[in-house]
Formats: C-alpha cells, structure tokens, sequence
C-alpha cells in the first residue's frame, strides 16, 4: 500500500481485540489474537498498534472500538471472538453500534468460505464496517475459524485500504 501523498510505502497500523470472559479471567490463553497477528505481520507487513483482551461486556468491547479507530487511527481492527449464539456473545451488536458504515460483503464472503470446510460457519453472526477510515472486521473465536477467516479475505484487504487513502477503484 502506498502513502496517496508521498508516493512512498506505507505502513499498515493494526489492532486485534480478543473478546473472551475466560481469556479474560486468566481461564484460559488466547490463541486466535496471537495467530492473526502472526498472519497479519507476515502477510501485510503490518504494525500492530493495540492488541487487547476484554470480556464478553457490550461496553468495553465499544469502548475499545472506538480508541482503536478514533485514538490510535488503526487502519484496521480485527476482533476474535464472541460472534457466536451464546447470550454473552454480543461482538457484533457492540461493533453495530460504532460502525458508521457497514460492509456486509466481507462477513458474507468468510461466511460461505467457511461453509466450504463445516457448516457451522452458518452460525457466525460476525459482521465488518467502517468506522472513518478504520475498517472494523469480526472473525470467530476458535484458533482455526480466526485464521481461516482472515486468510480468506487478506487479498481484498489492500484494494480496501487503497481505498480508504483516495486511490480510487
């Protein structure tokens, strides 16, 4: 990706939010967060800005949203968990309600390359949208249904960003 003023290399800032009552808690050990943030340095070239845990609590999860992309002006967020059925999982109400813009297509996109391995991908409620010029991106919680997610939609991600900098379609 280049910087649309200087012509020169520009570096893609990051930030991953693992949403997880049990991480959290000390429970148990993230592992989607360090495994997207493992593809994204190799694949992207990417600096990582924020990496953070929170439970699985509407508000914290807002709250980290909107400093990721209002603060630190990420470029983009990836969040690892609590996208599924269960009463706690409220990942993509709390991204809802700070996205200015939704972009179904990608959700959409992980969704049936997620069908191709189980159908359980069908019970993913994630979605992804814009926040300004911060695109906001829900992947699964599981190790596996993280990384096969973002692996998925990784080539996109620099047309996206392109962009989102003015460089046209």
């Amino acid at each position: 990706m280049r910087d649309v003023r200087s012509g020169r290399l520009a570096i893609l800032r990051v930030a991953i939010l693992t949403i997880s009552d049990s991480c959290f808690k000390g429970l148990r050990k993230d592992q989607s967060g360090p495994a997207i943030k493992k593809i994204i340095e190799e694949a992207l070239q990417a600096d990582i800005a924020g990496y953070d845990i929170v439970a699985d609590e509407k508000s914290r999860i807002k709250n980290k949203l909107v400093y990721y992309a209002d603060k630190l002006r990420v470029n983009l967020v990836l969040t690892t968990g609590g996208t599924g059925l269960s009463l706690r999982d409220v990942t993509p109400e709390a991204t809802r309600e700070v996205v200015e813009r939704e972009v179904p297509g990608i959700a959409e996109f992980i969704r049936a390359d997620g069908l191709k391995k189980t159908k359980r991908a069908l019970l993913s409620r994630s979605i992804a949208g814009l926040r300004g010029e911060t695109l906001i991106v829900n992947l699964p919680g599981s190790l596996k249904g993280a990384s096969e997610s973002l692996e998925a939609i990784l080539d996109i991600l620099p047309h996206a960003f392109d962009i989102l900098a003015g460089k046209g379609h």
